[in-house]
């Protein structure tokens, strides 16, 4: 049986865990074959950190591509994340389509979180993304994202189990989507994700323990494993509890160094607990 393998279309940050920096070792921590299409290149990640570079590669991205296909290269699936230009949600439809192949696509509508749109985003960018979100079979947005989606402002999006129970279901596009919503907290205490499968049809909520501190990067840990276990054919709920888990242990372990916010979680040390394939929950992390 050969290598799943994964095409990532992220940023690359020099420093700040986020990213291809966090897909990279994730995916191939779990027995996954990374192939990096990298949408820009910055100094740092642009939370918590001001002056950072920033490399537009839209340029680069259709030529890569382009020799990938005379390759004859072939993906299990097709992960996007933060762009980089409004030009680049064109790049990566077209990417999509001549690369889709029977593989999945997750689209982690990267945009803005705790109700602000990340700087380096244009409403032309929002709308775009929205636009891609939906030839994606997965998307992975948070509470700030599912808001621009949908098209509602922040504070009035639904909350508690059965608001959150019709975001997913609002977003699925009548049924023909799954929908992963990060950072949804049923009690206080908890937090997780609400999940609609669109392959089993059933929406189901994913609780883990709440560690009392933010750090930047942990949404692009919980889309890294859960793509992952997709491409290992864990299904779609079962996914995400794994990821959930595997977030929260890291955020423990970070929280008990008192790392900065901004550098991320410190997650390298725990790559050993996904180098198998994924249960539900990931073993040792309960």
């Amino acid at each position: 049986m050969s290598t799943p393998r994964v095409t990532a279309i992220h940023d690359l940050s020099g420093f700040g865990r986020c990213s291809l920096t966090v897909a990279l070792p994730i995916l191939s921590a779990m027995g996954v074959q990374c192939c990096p299409l990298p949408t820009a290149f910055l100094s740092t990640h642009t939370g918590g950190f001001e002056g950072f570079t920033f490399l537009d590669m839209t340029g680069e991205m259709p030529r890569a591509a382009h020799h990938w296909k005379s390759l004859g290269l072939e993906f299990d699936a097709v992960y996007s994340g933060f762009l980089g230009s409004a030009r680049q949600i064109g790049v990566v439809e077209d990417f999509i389509r001549d690369f889709r192949g029977g593989g999945v696509v997750v689209v982690d509508p990267v945009m803005g979180d705790g109700g602000a749109v990340y700087r380096t985003y244009t409403s032309e960018m929002c709308a775009g993304m929205a636009r891609l979100a939906e030839r994606a079979d997965v998307i992975t947005p948070n509470l700030t994202e599912a808001a621009l989606l949908l098209g509602v402002p922040y504070g009035e999006l639904p909350a508690g189990e059965t608001g959150f129970r019709d975001i997913v279901e609002r977003l699925s596009l009548g049924g023909r989507r799954s929908v992963v919503l990060t950072g949804a907290s049923l009690e206080p205490g908890s937090t997780g994700a609400m999940c609609f499968d669109a392959a089993a049809g059933r929406t189901e909520a994913v609780q883990t323990r709440r560690v009392d501190r933010d750090f930047h990067g942990t949404g692009d840990v919980f889309s890294s494993v859960l793509t992952g276990a997709l491409v290992q054919g864990t299904p779609l709920i079962e996914a995400a509890r794994a990821a959930a888990e595997f977030v929260r242990a890291c955020a423990e372990r970070t929280a008990a160094e008192e790392l900065p916010m901004r550098e991320g979680v410190d997650f390298e040390p725990l790559l050993g607990l996904l180098a198998k394939p994924v249960s539900s929950p990931l073993d040792g992390l309960t």
